[in-house]
């Protein structure tokens, strides 16, 4: 019953952090560049100010954490879930939204460069989040607009622009296995994997 509990409170931050992606997500569709991705910023800064559970934030900290597989995919599928329904919520509100929604889905596609853009903004993710605890806000609200403005792929935002637009494809998985890479890839070069000091150093 304790770990039932641990994995009911688990999925229901994680369901938090989806809304407030969502949010920044349904903005950003809503009014584009150049204010979108400023905007989108919000809900990143409040997953970690409120300690919420965010795939694209936690996984970058899967071993310095020591956050179990399980809890990792349990963030991720509800992540999934609750993004793509909360996608589906926000298409009720507006048109403008589901047509911008259905382009950036359509342009989506499991090659090399969308796995790329993955790594890239799984990098950006995970130094934002490294700064953020360690003391600053400047890399949430300059790092997020800096992958949308790179064209770099989110996945959890990804999933929520499906849920707008109607759709899904398989395209999303490949973008969380990207995220993953690229912020344990950013975590080993900035913060994990210290080099041992030369005899000279």
């Amino acid at each position: 019953m304790k770990k039932l509990r641990r994995y009911a409170n688990l999925a229901r931050l994680s369901i938090g952090a989806s809304l407030l992606i969502g949010l920044g997500d349904y903005v950003l569709l809503k009014i584009g560049e150049p204010l979108g991705p400023f905007l989108f910023a919000f809900g990143l800064l409040g997953v970690c100010i409120l300690g919420l559970n965010l795939f694209t934030g936690k996984c970058g900290f899967w071993v310095e954490d020591g956050i179990s597989v399980v809890d990792l995919l349990i963030i991720l599928v509800v992540n999934l879930v609750a993004g793509y329904g909360f996608g589906a919520l926000f298409s009720m509100m507006d048109a403008s939204v589901v047509a911008a929604a259905e382009g950036k889905v359509a342009n989506w596609s499991c090659d090399m460069a969308f796995f790329l853009k993955s790594v890239m903004c799984g990098a950006i993710m995970y130094l934002a989040v490294e700064l953020y605890r360690r003391g600053t806000k400047l890399g949430i609200l300059l790092g997020i607009p800096l992958f949308i403005f790179s064209g770099f792929q989110h996945s959890i935002a990804n999933v929520i622009t499906m849920g707008v637009a109607g759709a899904f494809s398989l395209s999303v998985l490949l973008c969380a296995l990207g995220n993953l890479v690229g912020a344990l890839g950013a975590w080993s070069l900035c913060c994990g994997v210290k080099m041992p000091r030369l005899p000279n150093d």
